[in-house]
C-alpha cells in the first residue's frame, strides 16, 4: 500500500510527530510512506519527503491572510505542483492532517480530490475545517459556525487578519469544497471534537475517534531527575506548551505563582526568550525542546502537571505526563478532560482559578507515589502510540479495500 500524508510539518511539533510516526508504522509493516509538508517545517523523516513551496510563497500566503482573510486560499501554484507529484506517486490512500499554516490551497487540493476519487482520511486537530476563520471558538462561546460565519469576533486571532473580514465567504467556500467527497473519513482525537464535527457541515462523513498516542519507552517513570530540580527540594508544578499564549494559560501560571509559598516551584517549558526574560525570578522558564528524553525527565520529576488551557482539542502534553507517572490537573476545556480520570488527576471548571488552586494543592499535599502506577497504567491502556497508529493503519487498509469494491 502507498500512503501519502499532507501536513504543515514533519517530525516536529505535535502534528508533525504524529504524521512522522504514522509513516514509520507504515514502513515497519512493509508499506510505502510519503509525506508532503511545508518548506518551513521539517526535522528529517523516515518517509519519502515532498517539500511544498518555498519561503517566499509562505510569506505571500501570510500577507494574503493578514490583509484579506484568505487563509487556505493562497499557494495555488505550489499546490498544483504538489498535485502533479501526487499523480506520479498514485497513492492508494491520502492522509490529510493540518492543512492551515500558510502553505496550501484548499480549493485546488479538494477539487483534485473530488476528481481523483482517491480514499481520503482527514485528521482534524482543531475546528478550522468547519469555521469561516478561527481554529477554536470555545473560549468565546461562538456558534456562528453552525449555520454560517459572519463578522468574526476572532478575526485578529490565528490565522489573524488585520484587514478584511472574509469569514462569511470563507465559510461558504469551505462548505462547498469540503463536502461531497465520495470516500472521505474524518478522524478526531477527542470525543469533544467528534461531536462538533457531527453538528457541522462535515456531518455527512463518518467520524472515527483515534486517541493520540505517546512513546511509552521515551515517556516513562524511570527517567533521571534533572540536576536543577534535584537541588530545589521543592514540590514541582510543571507546565508545557509548544507555544505559550493566553489560550494555553501562561497568565494563569503567573497568577498561581502569587498564591504559592516558597515550598513550591513552577517550571514552564516551551517559552520564547522574551517570555523567559519577563518571568518572575522564582519561576523556572525553559525554551521549547525537540529533545524528548529531556522533556520526559521534567515530566517525571514534577509532582503535578497543570494544563489551564482555555481552548484545545486533546493535548498530547497530558498524555506525556501520565506516561511519566505524573497526575494532571486541567480545565474542563475541549477534549482535555478525556485524558484523565479520578485516579489520575482532576478536572476543574474552566476559568475557576480558586478551584484550580484547590485541585493542585490537593495533589501536592498527598503522596505522588499513590498516583504513579495508576497514571502509567492509564497511559499504557489508552495512549500507547503503537496501538493508536495501528488503528490508523487498519483504517487506511479498510478505506483502500472499500474503494476497490
Amino acid at each position: 500500500m502507498k500512503v501519502l500524508q499532507i501536513n504543515k510539518s514533519v517530525n516536529t511539533g505535535s502534528t508533525g510527530r504524529i504524521t512522522e510516526e504514522i509513516g514509520q508504522k507504515l514502513i515497519d509493516q512493509g508499506h510505502n510512506s510519503y509525506i508532503a509538508y511545508s518548506t518551513l517545517g521539517s526535522n528529517g523523516s523516515s518517509s519519502n519527503l515532498i517539500k511544498i513551496g518555498n519561503k517566499i510563497d509562505v510569506y505571500m500566503h501570510g500577507l494574503k491572510t493578514r490583509l484579506f482573510d484568505l487563509h487556505g486560499f493562497g499557494s495555488k501554484h505550489v499546490t498544483r505542483n504538489l498535485i502533479s507529484k501526487i499523480d506520479d506517486i498514485n497513492p492508494d490512500v491520502i492522509g490529510l492532517h493540518n492543512l492551515h499554516g500558510y502553505y496550501l490551497n484548499v480549493e485546488v487540493l479538494f477539487n483534485y480530490l473530488k476528481k481523483s476519487k482517491l480514499p481520503v482520511i482527514w485528521t482534524l486537530f482543531d475546528c478550522w475545517a468547519f469555521t469561516g476563520h478561527c481554529t477554536y471558538f470555545e473560549s468565546i462561546g461562538c456558534e456562528r459556525w453552525i449555520d454560517g460565519c459572519y463578522a468574526c469576533p476572532k478575526k485578529n486571532s490565528y490565522p489573524a487578519s488585520y484587514g478584511l473580514d472574509n469569514s462569511k465567504n470563507n465559510y461558504k467556500n469551505k462548505r462547498e469544497l469540503f463536502t461531497g467527497l465520495d470516500n472521505l473519513t474524518i478522524v478526531t482525537h477527542s470525543e469533544w471534537l467528534r461531536d462538533l464535527v457531527k453538528r457541522s457541515f462535515l456531518k455527512e462523513y463518518p467520524v472515527k475517534v483515534i486517541r493520540s498516542g505517546v512513546d511509552l519507552k521515551t515517556f516513562d517513570v524511570n527517567k533521571d531527575t534533572p540536576d536543577r530540580i534535584k537541588e530545589l527540594d521543592k514540590k514541582v508544578i510543571l507546565g508545557v506548551a509548544n507555544l505559550w499564549n493566553a489560550r494555553k494559560g501562561l497568565n494563569t501560571f503567573l497568577q498561581l505563582n502569587n498564591r504559592l509559598d516558597d515550598s513550591y516551584q513552577i517550571v514552564l517549558i516551551g517559552l520564547s526568550d522574551k517570555q523567559k526574560a519577563s518571568l518572575p525570578e522564582n519561576v523556572i522558564g525553559l525554551s521549547r525542546t525537540e529533545n524528548v528524553e529531556q522533556l520526559a525527565s521534567y515530566y517525571k520529576a514534577a509532582d503535578v502537571f497543570v494544563n489551564p488551557t482555555t481552548a484545545d482539542n486533546f493535548p498530547t502534553t497530558n498524555l506525556e505526563a501520565l506516561a511519566c507517572g505524573t497526575p494532571v490537573v486541567t480545565y474542563n476545556t475541549g477534549g482535555s478532560p478525556e485524558a484523565v480520570d479520578e485516579d489520575t488527576g482532576s478536572v476543574v471548571c474552566k476559568g475557576n482559578f480558586n478551584k484550580l488552586v484547590k485541585a493542585i494543592n490537593s495533589i501536592l499535599e498527598g503522596d505522588k507515589t499513590l498516583y504513579i502506577q495508576k497514571c502509567r497504567e492509564r497511559a499504557e491502556k489508552l495512549f500507547n502510540k503503537e496501538d493508536r497508529y495501528q488503528d490508523y493503519l487498519d483504517l487506511m487498509l479498510s478505506v483502500k479495500n472499500k474503494s476497490l469494491v
